[in-house]
């Protein structure tokens, strides 16, 4: 069911952690802790920081693209922009312990991802999926299943969809469909969740880059940036090549055309260099995870040593 329209008052005092705070007391969610507002202006999404007044930081956001974006000599500098409050960190995400969490935000940008065919998925698992999508998306209204090969992209991963007829598909999908029949929408949507929170890849952002660093890979990766680190996948079989964890991690830089990361020692580390035009959000993306951890393991070594004084 859509959530009805409301307003949230923003002021010149008003920071981002306030409107962050009052989405989420708005959409009753248990915490809000790892989401972030995000302001989409021209072709770039960008994370605010929660400690910086909501108006100055759409500012610099504008500044900065405009600057990337340099204006024809008269031609209007204003720019419409869109903001969106999603989860940023998949840190303690488990899929069941906040309902409104996941039927308004996770199953919403988990989907497309899993659409998309980002996520190495078994053809049985698949089917298994698509009958929870059509329940979650047409929930008692079955005059659609007729209609399965037309909306099978709305169901199956497109790497996928060539792997049967779209009659096979249908077949399974009907089967898979009866079986999550008595689910309500709520629950087909928590059930995928759970189903997809398995693969090391939940919660993951994910890059297609061009890399130069690393021969035996293939030109073209994807990259996965999550809680476990920097993920190196198979752009065709998915394959999960190999997994950097943020513990390895050492620096990381970028730009409108790049994103470099070193593992390892400075010295005897190696590179990964890569290719592409968004580095500014896989920069900020693994700043924050790192920040994240950084404070988890000052947090646990202030209380070890609070326990150490006061035993």
């Amino acid at each position: 069911m859509p959530l009805a329209a409301q307003m949230l008052e923003v002021g010149a005092h008003t920071r981002v952690r306030d409107v962050c705070e009052g989405i989420a007391a708005r959409l009753q969610l248990v915490s809000w802790e790892g989401c972030s507002l995000f302001i989409k202006i021209a072709d770039k999404v960008i994370s605010q920081k929660e400690a910086d007044f909501f108006f100055d930081s759409l500012r610099h956001v504008s500044d900065w693209v405009k600057k990337s974006k340099p204006q024809k000599e008269g031609a209007p500098v204003t720019l419409p922009y869109q903001v969106y409050f999603m989860r940023k960190l998949w840190l303690n995400v488990a899929p069941g312990k906040d309902l409104r969490a996941d039927t308004i935000l996770h199953y919403h940008q988990e989907l497309p991802k899993y659409l998309r065919g980002f996520h190495k998925c078994l053809q049985e698992d698949a089917v298994q999926l698509a009958g929870l999508i059509y329940k979650a998306q047409y929930d008692n209204d079955q005059s659609q299943l007729a209609n399965i090969p037309k909306i099978l992209r709305e169901l199956v991963p497109e790497n996928l969809m060539r792997l049967m007829s779209s009659e096979e598909w249908k077949k399974g999908i009907l089967l898979a469909y009866q079986q999550h029949r008595d689910k309500t929408v709520q629950e087909a949507k928590v059930a995928f969740l759970k189903w997809v929170s398995r693969w090391p890849t939940f919660g993951s952002a994910f890059f297609e880059v061009k890399q130069t660093s690393e021969p035996s890979y293939p030109d073209i990766i994807l990259i996965a940036i999550n809680r476990h680190g920097v993920l190196l996948i198979h752009p065709k079989t998915k394959e999960l090549l190999i997994t950097y964890p943020l513990t390895k991690i050492s620096s990381w830089s970028s730009g409108s055309t790049y994103f470099h990361m070193t593992l390892g020692s400075l010295v005897r580390g190696s590179r990964l260099l890569c290719e592409t035009s968004l580095g500014y959000k896989m920069d900020d993306l693994l700043a924050s995870y790192v920040q994240h951890l950084v404070g988890t393991v000052d947090k646990q070594q202030g209380a070890r040593a609070q326990t150490l004084a006061n035993p």
